[in-house]
């Protein structure tokens, strides 16, 4: 019944309304568009203005950011807000041939977006595109002005990691004026300061390592086609010191994932370990990615004439069959020596590509024990004594 009225609802408000606004649009961005403008009760006349001025390119763009807008930006951002951040987008895709060439969808939804997170609102992107723009405006691709944004960042903004900052979701004027800020602010400036030059970019994070040892945030970059990870403390593009953690990020686990935000609905939630009940963020599941370039980047890594590569497997049954991939479990296995923790990761689940192994780099001709929950959660310690060889397999059962 009450979704009859609210169908019944938006149908009157659609016929009652005689506006320009929706010239332009596909219905499916009606659709989207009508259903935000129902929802910003008095902020609705903001709304249509704001539609309503822009030029056809920037009208598909400002139903894109309405259509998919946060109920809670939908009832305060006023016309002129929107408008500004609208027009020095499209002035970003001008003015760089790499923003150019973005797909509509990619400028859309990792570009054109206000904000990143749960950040307090701003008007940041004209100060942050003549901030940014000489350092990037002789760049010849979009690799070399990412480089340039990273290596000039810390000194346009003047802003370093100080657990002192006031709050963690700070926006971006608020760490501008402390001068300081933690992980989430900085991605959030970083992400602004690329944006603001048309390079989509977006955050990324986990709620908590496999370690247990808290959240972190950082930064993504599109190139052609690929997202590449980076940080306001940049080592280089997909490499930095958290790369370890993240690729024993657990899949399995939601609070052990990792996460990158959309602007768009995804289906998924971006977790804000901050605020645990905001939902408006949406999120992508991307943890597979960073366990797997952290194992392509181990395995391209030489090993030493003392080290081996020690591939594991958890099974149920050791009569089962060995293509049987439903035999196989998702299960965090420890490695220690002498009672001290050398390394740890998951063993690849019943989903999993068959040819797909658990990795630790070990010593050879040395005494491990591989520590695991058994069957009723009982700890199981197996010990293995490498040998010489360069690679082992090892299958551990339940």
């Amino acid at each position: 019944m009450y979704r009859i009225l609210i169908i019944l609802l938006l149908a009157g408000f659609t016929t009652s309304c005689h506006d320009s606004w929706h010239r332009d649009l596909s219905k499916q961005e009606r659709l989207l568009v009508r259903k935000a403008l129902w929802k910003a009760d008095d902020n609705r006349n903001e709304l249509k203005i704001a539609l309503k001025d822009a030029s056809h390119d920037e009208k598909l763009a400002m139903a894109f950011l309405i259509g998919y807008m946060p109920e809670r930006d939908l009832k305060c951002l006023s016309a002129e807000f929107l408008m500004k951040n609208v027009d020095k987008a499209f002035k970003a895709r001008d003015k760089f041939k790499w923003c150019a060439a973005l797909p509509d969808s990619i400028f859309y939804n990792d570009v054109l977006p206000y904000a990143v997170l749960s950040e307090k609102r701003q008007c940041w992107r004209e100060d942050f595109y003549n901030w940014f723009m000489p350092s990037v405006k002789k760049a010849p691709d979009i690799r070399a002005a990412i480089d340039s944004v990273n290596l000039h960042v810390k000194d346009i903004l003047k802003v370093e990691y100080n657990i002192k900052r006031k709050k963690v979701d700070q926006a971006p004027y608020e760490s501008i004026q402390q001068g300081m800020a933690t992980c989430t602010g900085l991605s959030i400036l970083l992400v602004d300061a690329f944006r603001s030059v048309g390079i989509p970019a977006r955050i990324a994070g986990t709620p908590m390592w496999t370690n247990m040892r808290g959240n972190h945030t950082w930064v993504e970059v599109w190139i052609d086609g690929k997202w590449y990870f980076t940080e306001y403390y940049m080592d280089a593009l997909n490499k930095s010191w958290f790369l370890s953690d993240a690729g024993k990020a657990d899949p399995e686990q939601p609070e052990h994932r990792i996460y990158a935000t959309s602007y768009k609905p995804t289906g998924m939630v971006y977790p804000l370990v901050w605020d645990e009940q905001a939902t408006y963020v949406h999120g992508v599941d991307v943890t597979q990615r960073y366990i797997d370039l952290y194992r392509k980047q181990m395995a391209n890594k030489q090993l030493e004439k003392d080290e081996l590569w020690v591939r594991i497997v958890l099974l149920k049954d050791p009569k089962a069959a060995e293509d049987d991939s439903n035999n196989r479990v998702h299960e965090k296995i420890t490695v220690t020596q002498n009672g001290e923790q050398v390394d740890f990761g998951f063993s690849p689940s019943p989903t999993d590509d068959m040819n797909r192994l658990l990795p630790f780099r070990l010593k050879k001709e040395t005494t491990y024990q591989f520590e695991y929950m058994g069957k009723d959660s009982t700890l199981v310690k197996k010990t293995l004594t490498t040998g010489t060889g360069a690679h082992e397999m090892l299958r551990l059962y339940m």
